[in-house]
């Protein structure tokens, strides 16, 4: 058949684009069949706690993942800069994972531990202040804003039901754990837990 006529068939173009996106669904999804360490976490990774998770949504809602990646490429100058390149099992839990491609800020997978709760607080109250030629914009809401329980509590329940393992005691214990704390406490929680299990050196 020529080029010509499947350009001009519109019912054999549509066979023929199925076709070949069925092959790359095929060659993208059977390799992770054989591939168990791309789909089981690496040793301590647990499904996030619940300030962490909501400081994860906070994360995801505000954007930032626009402007920071959270995956260490395996080129030496990254991983000289941010620690061990990235690997699949430290993002089992992340639906959807952060990892990115644009890098306006740092890359942000081994950030926790790297600064204090009050630097963060600081940092994202007013950037500039600890950054000076930091272009990110200020979140100053995040302060004001009160993590909502019954919101933690749902995703939670929903990432159970795609596979995360958490327990009924996790659940429960939502209310005490966010109690009182402000989105911005829910985003510094988060950063803080990022890298910290990524294999040393």
């Amino acid at each position: 058949m020529s080029h010509e006529k499947i350009e001009t068939n519109v019912g054999w173009m549509a066979i023929l684009i199925a076709i070949v996106i069925s092959f790359g669904g095929i060659a993208e999804i059977v390799p992770l069949m054989y591939q168990a360490e791309a789909v089981k976490p690496l040793p301590g990774v647990k499904p996030y706690p619940a300030l962490e998770l909501a400081g994860r949504d906070v994360y995801v809602r505000e954007g930032c993942y626009n402007c920071h990646s959270q995956m260490v490429r395996t080129l030496r100058h990254e991983t000289e800069r941010y620690g061990h390149y990235s690997l699949a099992g430290e993002s089992v839990y992340d639906r959807p994972f952060q990892w990115g491609s644009k890098r306006t800020g740092p890359d942000l997978a081994r950030v926790g531990g790297r600064y204090s709760d009050d630097w963060h607080r600081v940092h994202l109250m007013d950037p500039r202040a600890v950054v000076p030629v930091s272009n990110m914009p200020a979140y100053p809401w995040l302060a004001e804003a009160q993590v909502d329980p019954a919101v933690v509590a749902r995703n939670m329940r929903a990432l159970q039901r795609l596979g995360d393992p958490y327990t009924q005691e996790d659940l429960d214990g939502v209310a005490a754990a966010v109690a009182g704390k402000s989105e911005m406490d829910a985003l510094i929680a988060y950063l803080q837990g990022l890298g910290k299990h990524a294999p040393k050196g």
